[in-house]
């Protein structure tokens, strides 16, 4: 790193220190009022707000998702378009427990700050709000939309309980299984019912059977959503929801396919009838080593101690995953705490504590230097492209 470019992260980073007061306010204010997936109506107004006071272009309820945002910078013309992701939904009955509130925070954070400290930054700075992270995949409705087709590099920050930049995730998508049987009394005419509930119980039965079949990644949980109103009743209505992951969407293919008839063939077994739902597809996490590279380097230039993700195991699935297959794209993570794990109360107690707010500058700081690079470093950002395009090249081969 040259001495320009020294100068360069020292600026930003004094410009986020002098935010931090107004970033804590903020991320303490959205964690105190927590919102579900698709209704984040106040935390898409308290996130735009100072972006509209420096000067960003907003646009509010892009892809038809009325929660969602593109706030824009254009600096100086003829550079790269980066985008730093925002996310801010809650979980249902539980709040931030996975930290929503400095994530969306700290893409504010750094964008402001990298404005603030480097007006004449030749790129685009695109700050985009995307909603229902939890419940919903709104980045997939996004890509859909193309919304990212005109982004060079996209990148956000994760609170963990470790500091890392290349974890994995899984591709995934929900599916609900809903059974339609007759009623009938359970003691007098057993004989004219036909169990839905049974027809639950055989189709969890039946996935148990086929785990011993599934490669090692692949993981599948599901809950019964309705079993029936009393004992004495034969229930004519069951209802079953289910979370297929594994490695690569075209593993999920084979889970799917064998899962859904596995359902089907539960429901045939007892004279019930299937109807089956399915979300929209999460794709498994295609991380920019070199865009992951830089983000390392500039943690690491703020003491911050990156460690290796694991090799096997140990993570989920999130909707960054379709992004990274339209364009360069990094989940990075920020140590908030030392064994608090995310989607549990001590999690949501972490996203606030004095851990999490230094968590949520060293964010916005890393974004912001992390941006910076690819603005201001054609080689970085030339590598970054050749990476994804070599990626891209190479599954459309297969």
């Amino acid at each position: 790193m040259n001495i320009g470019e020294m100068e360069g992260k020292k600026a930003i980073q004094a410009a986020v220190d002098a935010l931090d007061l107004e970033l804590r306010e903020l991320s303490l204010k959205i964690h105190a009022n927590p919102e579900l997936s698709f209704h984040e109506y106040q935390a898409m107004e308290w996130l735009t707000e100072p972006l509209s006071k420096a000067g960003f272009a907003i646009e509010k309820g892009i892809a038809n998702l009325e929660t969602s945002f593109r706030a824009t910078w254009e600096g100086q013309p003829g550079g790269p378009t980066v985008a730093l992701l925002a996310e801010y939904d809650a979980l249902k009955g539980l709040g931030h427990g996975c930290g929503h509130n400095i994530i969306g925070t700290s893409a504010v954070g750094a964008a402001l700050a990298l404005k603030a400290a480097h007006p004449n930054l030749q790129g685009k700075i695109v700050v985009l709000g995307t909603p229902a992270e939890e419940e919903g995949g709104g980045k997939i409705l996004m890509v859909q939309d193309g919304v990212f087709d005109d982004v060079d590099a996209a990148m956000m920050c994760h609170p963990q309980k470790q500091s890392m930049v290349l974890r994995g995730g899984l591709a995934c998508v929900d599916a609900t299984f809903k059974y339609f049987g007759k009623s009938a009394h359970a003691s007098s005419a057993p004989e004219k019912g036909i169990s839905a509930l049974d027809a639950v119980i055989n189709t969890f039965v039946a996935v148990n059977s086929l785990r011993q079949f599934f490669k090692d990644d692949v993981r599948i949980h599901g809950i019964i959503t309705k079993g029936g109103e009393a004992t004495n009743v034969v229930p004519d209505y069951c209802e079953a929801e289910f979370l297929l992951r594994a490695e690569t969407v075209e593993d999920l293919t084979i889970v799917r396919r064998k899962v859904y008839a596995a359902a089907r063939h539960a429901a045939e077994a007892v004279g019930a009838k299937l109807e089956l739902t399915e979300g929209l597809v999460y794709a498994e996490r295609n991380n920019n080593k070199t865009l992951a590279s830089l983000f390392k380097e500039n943690l690491e230039l703020l003491g911050e101690e990156v460690i290796e993700p694991p090799k096997k195991g140990g993570i989920g699935s999130s909707d960054i995953g379709n992004v990274g297959q339209v364009t360069a794209a990094i989940h990075p993570y920020i140590k908030i705490t030392d064994d608090a794990i995310t989607h549990t109360p001590d999690f949501v107690e972490a996203a606030k504590s004095e851990a999490g707010m230094q968590g949520l500058n060293k964010a916005a700081k890393t974004l912001a230097m992390t941006a910076y690079d690819v603005c201001c470093n054609q080689a970085y950002f030339h590598a970054i492209r050749k990476e994804f395009e070599e990626w891209k090249k190479k599954k459309q081969s297969k």
